[in-house]
């Protein structure tokens, strides 16, 4: 879907432009996920694993471009892409028609300064705009600062993934399945 460009301001004062990802984001938005899985446990790729091509990506971004009720939301600051949070459908089924999957990831410079906050608020104010009663997302269980954001705008857990992923070292970590009611 078309979205903004809207201006949000992050805890310290600067201006955080959220606008909807365009195919010509494919590359940045590549590099994207090959940082932010080199920085963070709470992703589920490791950075080799991000594969794309730019024309992949492309037609990826294009996709949610044209449909009516998914977005994926790019955050930037001075033209800067710093992070992105998408709404994606449950599946084209009648019966998951009241269901969306939320997610977000910031480079780890960004984070701490509000800036998942005001793309998180505005995802879900699009999400229920669109139709959807229920926004769900799952979190790796030691992800207290995700958890407690998510807490914070309303959602609440439904269940525990036990082993949900296994890194490289042969840990495990769990995830929670977390749900918002959009109509609350």
């Amino acid at each position: 879907m078309k979205f903004g460009p809207i201006i949000r301001k992050d805890k310290l004062g600067r201006e955080v432009v959220l606008r909807n990802a365009e195919a010509s984001d494919g590359e940045a938005l590549i590099e994207y996920m090959k940082v932010t899985t080199a920085e963070t446990p709470f992703l589920i790729r490791e950075p080799e694993e991000v594969t794309l091509t730019p024309e992949q990506e492309e037609s990826f971004l294009q996709s949610k471009i044209e449909d009516d009720k998914e977005l994926m939301l790019v955050a930037t600051i001075d033209g800067k892409h710093i992070g992105n949070c998408s709404l994606m459908r449950m599946g084209n089924y009648k019966r998951y028609s009241h269901r969306c999957d939320i997610a977000i990831a910031l480079y780890k410079e960004y984070c701490g300064a509000g800036i998942g906050k005001i793309m998180l608020e505005t995802i879900l104010d699009v999400a229920k705009k669109c139709g959807y009663e229920q926004a769900e997302l799952e979190v790796i269980a030691t992800n207290e600062g995700a958890i407690a954001l998510y807490e914070k705008l309303g959602f609440k857990e439904y269940g525990r993934f036990p082993d949900n992923m296994k890194y490289s070292d042969g840990t495990y970590a769990d995830a929670l399945w977390m749900m918002k009611k959009l109509n609350d």
